[in-house]
C-alpha cells in the first residue's frame, strides 16, 4: 500500500515564541556557532599543520573536531536564522535530512569518544606497545569506523521513519527536526517505532558508555603503579577526554533514555548538547593541553 503524505511543510514551533527572547538568543547563539567553527577548525588546521603533533591521540582529536563542526553546523544555522524569521518553517524531505545527519554524526562522536579512550588505554597500561598497536592503517580504520557505525545507526532509523504517513498536523514541537517530535505528527500508531528509537539511540549511548566508564577504571587502577609526576600527567589527559565524555552524555542519555515530553526543559538540555558542547570542546582541550598549545602559538606565528 502506497504511502500518503499529505505534508510536505512542517513549521517549527522554536524555543521559545517571545520576539524579544528570540533576538536575545540570536546575539547569544550566533557567536557561540562561530567560535564552535571557528576553535574546532583551529585544530583541526594545527593537527594538520604541526609536526609536533603527529600522535595517534591528536589524529583522534582532529577527527573529533571535523566531526563537532559537521554536528552543530546540521542544526544550529537553520536554528539561528530560525530566531528572526515569524515563520519557521522546513519542507519534509529536508526535516528527514537534518534527522539524518544529526543522528549519523552524533553517534560517529560516540563512537570515536570510545576510540579515544581505547588510545588513552594503550597509551597508559601498554606504553611500550602503543606505537606498535595503534598503528597508522589502524587509526584510520577506527575513525572510518566510527563514521561508518554513524552512518549505519542513522540508515536504520530513517528507513523506519520514511515509511510513516503525514497527513496532518504539521506543527513540529521543537526548533530542530528529530525523530520524537517528528514521529508525533504522523497520521498512525507510532508506538513501535519510539520504541526503536529509544532502544537503539539508548542502547548505542548506554553500551559507549559502559565501555568508556570501564576503560577509565582500569587506566585510574593502572595509574597506581605510575610515579606521581606519571600519574599527574596521564590524569591532566584523560581529565579533557572524561570532562567531554560527561557533557556530551549527559544531555543525550537525559533525552533519549526516557519517554518524550513537550517541557521547555528538554529543549534547553537539546540546546546545550547541539549549541554549547560542541563550543566547550576545543577549549577543554586546549586548555589543559600544552603541546596543542604551544603548536597554536608557532603556527600563529608563522602567519604573522
Amino acid at each position: 500500500m502506497a504511502i500518503t503524505n499529505n505534508v510536505t511543510e512542517l513549521i517549527i514551533a522554536g524555543l521559545f515564541q517571545d520576539p524579544e527572547v528570540q533576538r536575545v538568543c540570536f546575539v547569544l547563539f550566533l557567536p557561540v556557532y562561530l567560535a564552535t567553527v571557528l576553535g574546532n577548525g583551529l585544530i583541526v588546521v594545527t593537527v594538520s599543520v604541526s609536526k609536533s603533533l603527529c600522535s595517534p591521540m591528536y589524529f583522534f582529536l582532529s577527527s573529533l573536531s571535523l566531526v563537532e563542526i559537521c554536528y552543530s553546523s546540521t542544526v544550529v544555522p537553520k536554528f539561528i536564522t530560525d530566531l528572526l524569521a515569524k515563520m519557521k518553517t522546513i519542507t519534509l524531505k529536508g526535516c528527514l535530512a537534518q534527522i539524518f545527519f544529526f543522528h549519523f554524526l552524533g553517534v560517529a562522536e560516540i563512537l570515536l569518544l570510545v576510540v579515544m579512550a581505547y588510545d588513552r588505554y594503550v597509551a597508559i597500561c601498554k606504553p611500550l606497545h602503543y606505537m606498535n598497536i595503534m598503528s597508522s592503517p589502524l587509526c584510520h580504520l577506527l575513525v572510518a569506523g566510527s563514521w561508518m557505525g554513524g552512518f549505519l545507526h542513522s540508515i536504520i532509523q530513517m528507513l523506519m521513519t520514511v515509511q510513516l504517513p503525514f497527513c496532518g498536523p504539521n506543527v513540529i514541537d521543537h526548533y530542530f527536526c528529530d525523530l520524537q517530535p517528528l514521529f508525533k505528527l504522523a497520521c498512525t500508531d507510532t508506538f513501535v517505532e519510539g520504541i526503536v528509537v529509544m532502544a537503539n539511540s539508548g542502547l548505542i549511548s548506554v553500551v559507549s558508555l559502559l565501555i568508556l566508564v570501564t576503560s577509565y577504571i582500569i587506566i585510574l587502577v593502572h595509574l597506581r603503579k605510575h610515579s606521581a609526576e606519571g600519574r599527574r600527567k596521564a590524569l591532566s589527559t584523560c581529565a579533557s577526554h572524561i570532562t567531554v565524555v560527561v557533557l556530551f552524555f549527559g544531555p543525550a542519555i537525559f533525552l533519549y533514555m526516557r519517554p518524550s515530553s513537550t517541557y521547555t526543559e528538554d529543549k534547553l538540555v537539546a540546546v546545550f548538547y547541539t549549541v554549547i558542547t560542541p563550543m566547550l570542546n576545543p577549549i577543554i582541550y586546549t586548555l589543559r593541553n600544552a603541546e596543542v598549545k604551544n603548536a597554536m602559538r608557532k603556527l600563529w606565528g608563522k602567519k604573522n
